[in-house]
């Protein structure tokens, strides 16, 4: 069974213009909800058997407390395999990004459990070796996300502050980022989201999540895609020496990131 994937989704010059603005956009209907509903599925299938957190919410750090987190679910093939080589968002993200086409980084399952904790304050590129700032996020809810489940939520125009892109996803990045947004008067756009909307951000935009006080889970597929032409950068922490090792094996330092975990999803 193969749901509607691949349709291109048109995007205006005034959403891209919106994006280079903010750092961010959220887009209305890009999936219906039988699509949600077969792929979401299978990935929360395989999240929760690939799952290895075992220990109990309280006896978490707060990174654990926010989410279970599986990635690279597509190397299993089937659905979620399907689903990630989607053209459709991967087209979404070339045209945002404005370049004629995108590799795929990595992508992950991120599963709320109810009463999961905050995800902190943070910019994801801080993890990532590339050397360019042309990377962006799918972040694709499989069911509505109301506010008590813990919706994304983005501080506009961050993705030009260089204060905290040293500073991984801990309660030191959620007190100093936070802080520092709020000091230099960055919005922070926090709202629910309806079923089929999905959101994209740059590598560099600051971005955190509320707790999830509800009693249902919180199911999130994201999706992180890259300039098809990005060059492997020296890491410069050691996590951007494990996501080389991991993400992207076999890629040189200086040279476009091609390998076999990195295929090109979209082209002009």
């Amino acid at each position: 069974m193969s749901m509607d994937i691949d349709t291109p989704y048109p995007v205006s010059a005034e959403q891209a213009a919106r994006f280079a603005r903010d750092g961010f956009i959220r887009l209305k209907d890009v999936f219906d909800a039988e699509t949600l509903d077969h792929y979401g599925r299978a990935i929360t299938e395989r999240t929760i058997a690939r799952n290895t957190q075992i220990l109990p919410l309280e006896q978490r750090s707060t990174y654990d407390k926010a989410f279970l987190q599986v990635m690279n679910l597509w190397e299993e093939g089937g659905a979620p395999r399907e689903f990630v080589f989607g053209r459709r968002l991967a087209g979404i993200a070339a045209a945002l990004l404005q370049v004629d086409g995108v590799r795929l980084y990595h992508d992950q399952s991120l599963y709320k459990e109810p009463s999961g904790g905050i995800t902190p304050a943070h910019a994801d590129q801080y993890y990532w070796p590339v050397a360019s700032d042309r990377t962006i996020t799918a972040w694709v809810p499989l069911q509505p996300v109301p506010r008590d489940m813990g919706p994304l939520a983005f501080f506009a125009g961050s993705q030009h502050v260089e204060f905290g892109r040293d500073l991984g996803i801990s309660d030191e990045s959620e007190a100093r980022i936070t802080a520092d947004m709020e000091r230099h008067g960055f919005p922070i756009v926090d709202e629910p989201f309806d079923l089929g909307e999905v959101s994209f951000h740059l590598g560099w935009t600051f971005h955190r999540a509320g707790a999830n006080r509800s009693h249902d889970p919180r199911s999130v597929m994201t999706i992180i895609y890259m300039d098809r032409d990005m060059v492997l950068k020296a890491p410069e922490n050691a996590q951007q020496r494990n996501d080389w090792d991991r993400w992207c094996p076999g890629a040189e330092v200086g040279r476009v990131i091609d390998t076999p975990l990195n295929p090109i999803l979209f082209e002009a």
